[in-house]
């Protein structure tokens, strides 16, 4: 308990240091970073191409809960098996593909891989929408959530998940990872050739930290980032699950199913919130008492990410304060390219509301000028 007590209480001195250092106006309208007219064009391409069928593959990825992170935060070191599925087109997944970019999609505190991958509703189906597009996505339960599971939530921290998701990408690179529904001995999973993070809420700052500390991807896309402006609900939330974490742990994100649905949702339909709310995960309490350490340490270090960049926030938004063009260059300084968008109307569950299309298409254009890392 001391251990969760210190690094709360580090993490929101960090917190407000960083918060007042970085943090800058946001522009008056936002808009993209500059693009390449090739990206243009291969945006535009990506974006107007006839649609691909899609493949699903379950796939399972040993990893160690250990972390390797600058983050204070402790776990088991023992070894887990996180489980997922691999979306894209079905001529890539049941081929052998020259150049393949996976983007890796690592959801927030009380959701899940399904968060990504919401099947019930075709149209707000990110994964399955990106691969019909050409886009290979891994989407996969963190450890301590659904098909990932972990007994005990203590175990585990953000600074861990952050590690976990970089051994991830390794075995992707090095395709050290199976294919658990199988179909021959000579089904054997791609490889990546480069690598794009997509991270959502506490996810985009386990991303965050994951290419800032590791350097191994080709692009990184933050979806409701509580980096530098976590709103004061936002605190009050957080504050409020780590107390009830104490003799626990697990702990639910928002102290009611109304209360989920109202830090997530802005403008989704009503069959998306009950569909949410439903499948709604208790949090591993490790990863609660860690929050704001990452955060701050997330922030300190963003000027360290090299990869492209892209920023996106919801108008709406219960839980973070919308970051503007300036002020994302302004926090990503060594970036190759920077871009920030805020939908008008949004909340913090940008895939899953109204404008969905229209975070993909931004999220295409993004993806059109990712070069390989390898």
């Amino acid at each position: 308990m001391r251990q969760r007590l210190l690094t709360t209480v580090v993490g929101l001195a960090g917190l407000a240091l960083t918060s007042a250092v970085l943090a800058g106006p946001a522009d008056a309208a936002d808009r993209t970073g500059p693009a390449t007219t090739t990206a243009t064009t291969a945006a535009a391409k990506a974006t107007t191409a006839p649609a691909r069928k899609v493949a699903h593959r379950r796939v399972a990825f040993e990893v160690s809960n250990t972390n390797e992170t600058s983050a204070l935060c402790l776990a088991d070191n023992r070894p887990h098996v996180l489980q997922g599925r691999l979306v894209g087109p079905r001529s890539t997944l049941s081929g052998s593909p020259g150049r393949l970019r996976v983007n890796v999609l690592v959801h927030d505190a009380g959701t899940g891989a399904w968060f990504w991958n919401l099947r019930q509703v075709p149209g707000v189906d990110y994964a399955t929408q990106l691969a019909r597009r050409g886009e290979t996505s891994l989407v996969v339960d963190r450890l301590g959530y659904d098909s990932s599971p972990l007994a005990n939530g203590n175990a585990t921290c953000l600074g861990a998940q952050a590690t976990m998701l970089h051994q991830v990408v390794q075995h992707l690179y090095s395709g050290n990872y199976r294919f658990t529904d199988r179909r021959g001995e000579d089904d054997q999973p791609p490889h990546a050739t480069h690598v794009v993070l997509h991270g959502h809420g506490t996810g985009a700052t386990v991303a965050q930290l994951e290419a800032a500390e590791f350097d191994d991807v080709a692009g990184l896309v933050l979806m409701s980032a509580p980096t530098v402006t976590p709103t004061g609900e936002a605190l009050r939330v957080v504050t409020d699950q780590l107390g009830r974490c104490l003799g626990g742990s697990y702990s639910a994100y928002g102290a009611t199913p109304a209360e989920f649905r109202s830090l997530l949702f802005a403008s989704a339909t009503e069959r998306v919130r009950r569909l949410a709310t439903a499948r709604r995960n208790p949090t591993p309490c490790g990863d609660v008492s860690s929050v704001l350490a990452a955060v701050g340490l997330a922030t300190l270090t963003s000027g360290r990410v090299e990869a492209p960049v892209l920023v996106l926030s919801g108008g709406r938004d219960a839980r973070v304060r919308r970051l503007g063009q300036a002020g994302a260059e302004k926090m990503f300084g060594s970036s190759a390219r920077v871009s920030a968008r805020t939908f008008a109307g949004a909340g913090s569950a940008l895939p899953l509301e109204a404008g969905a299309a229209g975070v993909r298409g931004t999220v295409l254009r993004f993806l059109a000028g990712v070069r390989p890392t390898l």
